[in-house]
């Protein structure tokens, strides 16, 4: 079930070239899905010049290369993350004024060749430009049309609140959305993050606030760990290792086995079908990698087994 998922392009453009990344698109739409996630500064730190937009401009060309496909897909992207300068990073990463919202949005569709996205994110918190001015400006792009939802992907539970807050006071319209690192396990508290959640997985205190916020979505990134579910040769980052990533592992491998699947396409059918349900962001090298993954968003785990996966800690 494609729908529930989202097609991660971060690579498209370096790491993956043209040819693969139009396989890899044609086979997701074909197969029935909707969501295509990027950003504007993917993929900076893999292209010579230091600076990204090669995500979008991949897809963009993908788009006018398939006549009618865009109102068949629906596309979600970011700002805040590119770098002004080539090499220094995070230290020169754009931030979130008006003026950077607004020309983002405008370079994205200009790369996408469109006139609108979906959705649109904060990519990361910026520390010196005020929530207020940042609220403003992202919802005037809703208001004209270019932006259908808002999100912000790795923000702290109380920069989300504070957000949300300010649009409500000022009648402008907030983010409904959150993309963060989530998947079945769970680092231990307090670890200093590797590269796999730099800027912070789902804690406890984020899935409370989407029960209490009905509103809001969970969008997952890195659902499967950079294949340390699976692949000897990709192990899990040191904050997992703990007794709790034990039980889980081995609650995990019952599963798999009770439904003959393998960890992969349990960890997807617990992100799609648990509450709240995820979209997991899918970043495959291949289309067997991407069928894999329909696979486990169509797997159905009974009540049972899902209180025993919630249930190891």
């Amino acid at each position: 079930m494609m729908e529930n998922l989202a097609l991660g392009a971060m690579l498209f453009g370096t790491a993956h070239d043209e040819r693969r990344s139009f396989e890899l698109l044609d086979r997701f739409v074909d197969a029935g899905g909707v969501w295509i996630d990027t950003a504007n500064c993917y993929s900076f730190w893999a292209d010579p010049s230091g600076f990204g937009g090669q995500s979008e401009l991949v897809l963009g060309r993908w788009l006018a290369r398939r006549p009618g496909v865009r109102d068949r897909v629906r596309i979600s992207t970011k700002v805040g993350c590119e770098p002004l300068e080539a090499g220094r990073y995070p230290e020169t990463a754009e931030g979130l004024s008006a003026e950077v919202v607004k020309n983002g949005i405008e370079a994205s569709l200009r790369r996408l060749g469109t006139d609108h996205v979906e959705l649109y994110w904060a990519h990361k918190p910026d520390p010196v430009t005020p929530l207020e001015e940042t609220v403003a400006a992202f919802d005037e792009l809703v208001a004209a049309g270019t932006v259908g939802r808002l999100g912000c992907s790795n923000y702290a539970t109380w920069q989300i609140e504070r957000a949300r807050r300010i649009a409500q006071d000022q009648g402008a319209t907030g983010f409904t959305a959150i993309q963060q690192q989530y998947s079945y396990l769970r680092p231990r508290p307090a670890t200093r993050p590797s590269v796999v959640h730099r800027f912070g997985a789902v804690t406890d205190e984020v899935l409370h606030y989407l029960e209490q916020h009905p509103d809001m979505v969970l969008w997952a990134y890195t659902p499967l760990l950079s294949g340390g579910y699976t692949r000897a040769d990709k192990p899990l980052p040191p904050e997992y290792e703990h007794p709790g990533t034990t039980r889980r592992l081995q609650v995990l491998d019952e599963i798999a086995a009770e439904t003959g699947a393998n960890r992969n396409r349990v960890v997807l059918a617990w992100l799609t079908g648990g509450t709240p349900a995820a979209t997991p962001i899918v970043g495959v090298s291949s289309v067997e990698q991407l069928d894999e993954a329909a696979a486990g968003a169509a797997l159905r785990l009974t009540a049972e087994q899902r209180d025993r996966l919630d249930g190891a800690a």
